[in-house]
């Protein structure tokens, strides 16, 4: 049985505190509009920060970090992906060289899902690891990429396939950086809400559906809610397997939150990182869907869901038909593959996942077929 948050309602107004209990490091992630302020609090003593950043959100850094006792370093980073790349990476350790970063500074991952992964890869990896917060400004940085203490860069071979795990010391997620966001950008990080009430939280479903509209509205109380128990499905998953162990048929630990991804990432990489992530994963997540129906586990009315939901808020459900044969490939280098094993997150039904290890060729090309274009 996958872990899963209580299904107790949050709060939809004010301030959510999402507690991640990990053994090693237990952290909170603060969810609300200018819970920001609160940064002050969890930098402590350092005494130098480094602020990760993405070109867009530089005119936003001193306000991220007015009245902080610490020195701010400012590095600037390259806007989505391209920051996630290894020459970044080496920039990020010659500006913390010369600038004299210890072990008594720490990083702050500042921006969406790539600047805050390589912030958490930067603190990692400088003096064999310094502390980290992240403060994701999108919907997918505040969902996924800056809780769990997953960090990484993209290198040829693939998406996130050098990194560490490295747990942060907090994680602020400030609802009023969403409101400057492009509405295609908040879509796309709702790909990876729907994720989660798929794999773990109803709740989640019957929200977007009652009103897709709203979740889409960044000062909603309803965007807001989905997004805190995003954050409490993943929160719980992490808590009980940080680093991903192997999960088998039924017994689906952290492997759990890759739902949709193993296709998903090779979209990304097809594209060249044109398409965004969400938008991937959310033709991924149909395509396991199918998968999951063809190898008599879910039902056509349960794929349907799948693609109703997606839909609804503007986010692509099919990929390139020609397309298969590249994607296949790139497949084969995801993290969950074992040896030559393909495996895929599946599910029954909501909330019921299953481990499809070595699926047929066959069976891998129709299911691609259902949502080839």
């Amino acid at each position: 049985m996958s872990p899963t948050p209580a299904q107790s309602p949050l709060p939809t107004q004010g301030t959510q505190r999402v507690a991640v209990a990990s053994a090693t490091a237990p952290y909170e992630v603060v969810v609300g509009r200018g819970v920001r302020s609160e940064l002050g609090d969890l930098v402590g003593g350092a005494d130098r920060v480094a602020v990760i950043h993405p070109t867009a959100m530089a005119s936003r850094v001193p306000e991220l970090t007015a009245g902080l006792d610490a020195e701010v370093l400012p590095i600037e980073v390259p806007d989505g992906e391209s920051a996630k790349s290894l020459s970044v990476l080496a920039e990020c350790w010659d500006r913390l060289g010369a600038d004299g970063f210890t072990r008594s500074d720490l990083v702050i991952g500042f921006g969406g899902g790539a600047a805050t992964d390589l912030a958490g890869f930067v603190a990692a990896s400088w003096l064999r690891g310094v502390e980290l917060i992240t403060v994701p400004t999108t919907v997918l940085g505040m969902v996924d990429a800056a809780i769990g203490g997953k960090a990484g860069i993209n290198v040829a071979a693939g998406k996130n396939l050098v990194g560490a795990f490295h747990e942060q010391r907090g994680v602020l997620c400030d609802l009023e950086w969403l409101e400057t966001l492009p509405p295609q950008e908040i879509r796309s990080g709702l790909a990876e809400v729907i994720k989660c009430g798929f794999i773990a939280d109803p709740q989640i479903l019957a929200v977007a559906e009652a009103g897709p509209e709203l979740i889409t509205d960044p000062t909603s109380p309803e965007l807001a809610e989905v997004v805190g128990r995003a954050i409490a499905v993943k929160a719980a998953v992490v808590a009980t397997d940080l680093r991903e162990a192997t999960s088998t048929d039924s017994a689906v630990g952290r492997e759990l939150l890759n739902y949709g991804h193993t296709l998903g990432h090779a979209i990304e990489r097809h594209s060249s990182y044109g398409v965004r992530h969400g938008e991937a994963i959310a033709v991924g997540m149909v395509f396991a869907a199918e998968l999951s129906r063809l190898s008599g586990r879910a039902d056509a009315e349960f794929v349907a869901r799948h693609r109703e939901r997606l839909s609804a808020l503007g986010l692509p459900t099919s990929y390139e038909a020609a397309a298969w044969p590249e994607l296949r490939s790139a497949m084969a280098m995801d993290k969950k593959t074992r040896g030559s094993t393909l495996r895929f997150v599946t599910l029954d039904a909501v909330g019921s996942p299953r481990i499809l290890s070595g699926p047929a060729e066959d069976l891998l090309a129709e299911a691609y077929a259902a949502v080839g274009h």
